[in-house]
Order: structure tokens, then sequence, then C-alpha cells
């Protein structure tokens, strides 16, 4: 039995945009939408031409792509004929093979928002699309705020649709704009609309997640029959996001019934570079990757539990969904106090380390991640950390360099403008080669800002290192958390350093002590130690 065809939307780039904090270069969009395309989307909706100075760049110079480049803008506005309106005139002019306008379902908005009588909002949709495929582009029409609209007046939301597709739409799109419509009312009214005349080959879903159902809602009208589903990497998007196209494409691709059902333009094989495509994203707008992420998060597929863990290494499938793999993520089994020698015996053969069974080893590893968690460390979260604890434990730690001391001042001066600013500096003297060595840095960076007294730590550390200092040039710190885990006058810090090289690997190191300063350092030091372990195959030169 052949399969149906579902079309991706991906709206990243517009949509995605209206997030706060968030806003992309021209440069950052043609990586984006380049990164879209060899996942396999249908449509990158590149932006609204005309609306600001990025958009209009990235028009003129789009990426060419396999997935149809879609331009974004609105209906005709009143008083004007469709050739005259030059907010439409911008849409056409980006020159992209398809362009989508957003206009109104919603009686209240067209008669409050507007100020015009239905029919002439009907004669806005008409005008607009029929002049959009009189000039030989692919019509699409985002029906806004069309659940709401259908609620209260569902004889007119219908009307629009259907005028949109008399005048050509190739597709209509059920937009849930205020984001509040659950999935159930989104499955009734889809069904509706398409007892009512709009095939279903030609209906989109568009669903914002203010309740958390945006996949969900997106899932209810495919099930009801829609056959385009829009979303956006991450579920970026106003206010609470838009559908998370990186949970509803493994969704479709992976999970019945949507897998014997449907086929989408994304391959098995791009689907391996999900989370790849995912974490460039987040790379682009300096965000830390939400580990709790379905399918791409890195904890997406960890096993902390000692029960879950020994389950694991007998059958996947006990208590994972899918292979971590057919998304290009990887199972975890993070070590903590909770954790049972199957863990153990698990994560250190992840990390080279071959223990047999019954090992005494095994035993005192596992008292002492106990007893330094009691302390306030976290290995479930740092499994650099906990690798080095174990080698030390194993006596297979490789004996790089010999911290003697170190030193952190923070001073408040004035600079060249009179300005007073911060400014960090850090000494650490280190043995290494057989020798003393001394190393000082500031924190300063090229604007002239303090990037802090961590920063200077990290730069003096890893400014004389002797041999090992050309294996730790592309290292560097990509986030820093820090933790009370006790209160009052005993506080004690904790502190997670996630580090990142120029191959992509990634890795969190921990460090506890009342003192920030202290439990920094011993974090970035493991960071350190952790890379050269790997780089150097757990040998030392």
């Amino acid at each position: 039995m052949s399969k149906e065809r579902l079309y991706l939307y991906d709206t990243t780039l517009r949509d995605g945009q209206q997030t706060q904090d968030v806003q992309f270069s021209t440069e950052e969009k043609q990586q984006i939408a380049r990164a879209l395309d060899a996942l396999g989307v249908d449509y990158i909706e590149g932006g609204w031409p005309g609306a600001n100075p990025t958009d209009n760049a990235f028009f003129d110079a789009a990426p060419q792509t396999r997935a149809r480049m879609t331009a974004f803008g609105m209906t005709k506005r009143p008083g004007m004929s469709a050739q005259n309106d030059d907010v439409l005139a911008a849409v056409l002019n980006a020159g992209t093979q398809s362009v989508c306008i957003v206009g109104k379902t919603h009686d209240f908005h067209v008669e409050t928002a507007l100020g015009i009588t239905l029919e002439e909002n009907l004669g806005l949709i008409r005008d607009s699309i029929a002049h959009l495929v009189g000039s030989g582009r692919e019509a699409l029409f985002d029906a806004e705020h069309f659940f709401d609209g259908y609620k209260a007046n569902p004889g007119y939301a219908l009307d629009c649709l259907k005028t949109a597709l008399e005048a050509g739409a190739r597709w209509v799109v059920l937009c849930d704009t205020n984001g509040g419509t659950l999935p159930a009312e989104v499955h009734e009214i889809t069904k509706a609309v398409i007892d009512a005349g709009i095939p279903g080959e030609k209906l989109g879903i568009h669903t914002h997640d203010d309740t958390e159902n945006a996949v969900a809602c997106s899932l209810a009208a495919v099930d009801a029959g829609a056959r385009q589903v829009q979303g956006t990497l991450n579920g970026l998007g106003e206010r609470c996001g838009n559908a998370n196209l990186t949970a509803l494409i493994p969704i479709l691709m992976l999970k019945e019934p949507y897998a014997s059902r449907f086929e989408t333009g994304v391959s098995a094989k791009a689907l391996k570079g999900l989370v790849r495509t995912s974490r460039m994203l987040d790379e682009i707008l300096n965000r830390v990757p939400r580990k709790q992420a379905a399918f791409v998060g890195a904890s997406a597929f960890a096993h902390k539990a000692g029960l879950h863990a020994s389950a694991i290494l007998k059958d996947p499938s006990t208590y994972e969904h899918i292979d971590p793999a057919l998304v290009g993520n990887a199972r975890i089994i993070p070590m903590s106090n909770q954790a049972g020698q199957s863990n153990l015996r698990k994560r250190l053969s992840e990390a080279g380390l071959k223990v047999e069974k019954g090992d005494p080893a095994l035993g005192r590893i596992l008292e002492e991640v106990k007893a330094r968690e009691a302390e306030g460390y976290a290995y479930d979260t740092a499994q650099a950390s906990f690798e080095l604890l174990a080698r030390d434990a194993l006596g297979q730690m490789p004996d790089f360099f010999e911290v003697k001391r170190y030193r952190v001042t923070v001073e408040r001066r004035k600079n060249k403008y009179n300005k007073m600013i911060s400014v960090s500096e850090a000494v650490v003297v280190v043995k290494v080669d057989g020798e003393k060595r001394l190393s000082v840095s500031e924190s300063m960076d090229a604007a002239g800002s303090d990037r802090g007294p961590v920063n200077a730590l990290a730069k003096a550390l890893a400014k004389d290192l002797g041999q090992y200092s050309a294996m730790l040039e592309d290292m560097r710190l990509v986030d820093f958390k820090v933790r009370i885990t006790q209160g009052g006058t005993e506080a004690v810090t904790r502190v997670i350093i996630d580090s990142e090289d120029g191959e992509g690997h990634r890795w969190s190191t921990v460090g506890v002590s009342a003192n920030i300063v202290d439990a920094s350092f011993e974090a970035l030091l493991d960071a350190i130690r952790w890379k050269l372990v790997r780089d150097m195959g757990g040998k030392s030169a």
C-alpha cells in the first residue's frame, strides 16, 4: 500500500524570528536555510520582504534550495487594488516560487481590527490570491485566528477558506494564532472543514504552544486529514513558540500510525542529522540546548536509575521508545548516588575502561561517587568528571601536570575613556615537563569588557602547559552553571562547566566548594584534564 504524502513547512526564519531576544543575521538565515534544506523540509519560509533590512537582504541572496523558498506577507489593504499595494508588491519582488499571505478569518477581527465588512474582507482574500497566482506563484493562505473564528462564526470562517481556494490557492492553512485550542477541538474542527468540502490535500495546520499542546494539536489535524504541517526548529516562535519540528518529524517518521501511513521529504539518513541541526540553531542563538527536549535533548535517552540501566544492558527497548541513533542522538548511562554496578560498568565501558564484574574497584568507585554527591557533587550531569574520578580510583589517570598555586584578583579602575570598569586577572603556577611555569592573564575581550575571573583563570591555566598547550587551542567554555547546595553561613557552591572543542565534542565537569572561584577552578581543571585524556588516548606524553 502506497503512503500518503505529508508536506513539512518550516517557518523558523519568519515566525521563529519573532521569538523574544531572537534576531538572525542574513548570514545566519542562510546557514539555517541550508540546514533545513539538507534535512528535507518541503517549504522554507524565509521572512517578510519589506518588513526589515535583514529579510530583504536574505531574499536578495537566498541560497538555492530543493525546498520551495517562500516569502510571507499579508492580504492587500482595503481601498486599493492588489496590483497597486506596495506591501504585496514587496512580497512578489522577493522572487520566490511560493508566497504565503495571512488574512483574517475571524469576524471579530475583520470588523474590529480591520474596520471593514465581512464581504470586503472576502474581497481582500480573493483579489490577493488571484494576483499571486496570476503572477505565476504558488499561493498559500494562512487563515489567521481560524479556530477562534470557526467557533464564533463557522460559516464565515469556511467562506474565507473557500474564497482563497476558488481564487487559486494551493494550500489553506488553519492557524491557531492564540495557541489556546486543544487537540480534541483541533481534530473536530479540522474534520468539519474537510466535511464542508475543503480537500485535506490542500489543508495545512499552524499551531502555537501556549498550552504546550502545539505538537499534539498538529498531530490531531493530521489525524483529521490535513496534509501540510507547519512548525519551527526547536519550537521557536512568538510567546511560547510554535509546533516543534524536531519532535514532529521523528514522530511522523518513526511512530505509529504515522510511520506506516505517511511519507515526508525527510530521508532516514537526513533524520540522523536532526540532533546536529537542532544544536546548530542553539549555537547560532548562543543558547544552551534543552537537555529534556524530546528526541534531540542530551537527556532524552539518559538512564539514571540502576534498575533501568540494568534492563537497558539486556535490551534497550525496555526503557527506550526508539533507537536514539535514528535521530542522531546517543544513549547515556549517567552516574549518581542512585546508580548500581550495571550503570557503573556500562559507563566505564563507554569511557574505554574495562573492569570485570565483581572487581572490588567497582564498589570503591560507587562509594566514592555516593560520598562526593553527599558533599554536593552531581555526576549525572558531569560525565567527564566522573570518568576522571574512576580513572583515579583505577590508577589509570595520566599525570599531565600539577597545579602548584593560583590567584585571582578583581580590580575596579578607570579606562582611557575615564569610565569605571572591572578587570579580572589570574596567576597560575603549574609544574609541567619537570619545571615550574607561571602564567598571567586578564579576562578583557577585544571590546574591552571584563569576562570575569573564571575566564581569566581558564586563559591563564591553558596559556603555558608546555607540550599540552597546542591541544587546548580549540577548547572553549560554552556554559557555566552555579547552584547553592546548602543555605545559610555554611553555603556550598556547585559549579557545572560545559566545554566544547573544534571537533564538536561537548563535555561537562563539576566542582564543589564554599568558595565559588575554587569550585569553578576545580571544574575547569577537570575539563582540561578530560580533553587531554581523550585526545591522548588515556596516556601521558
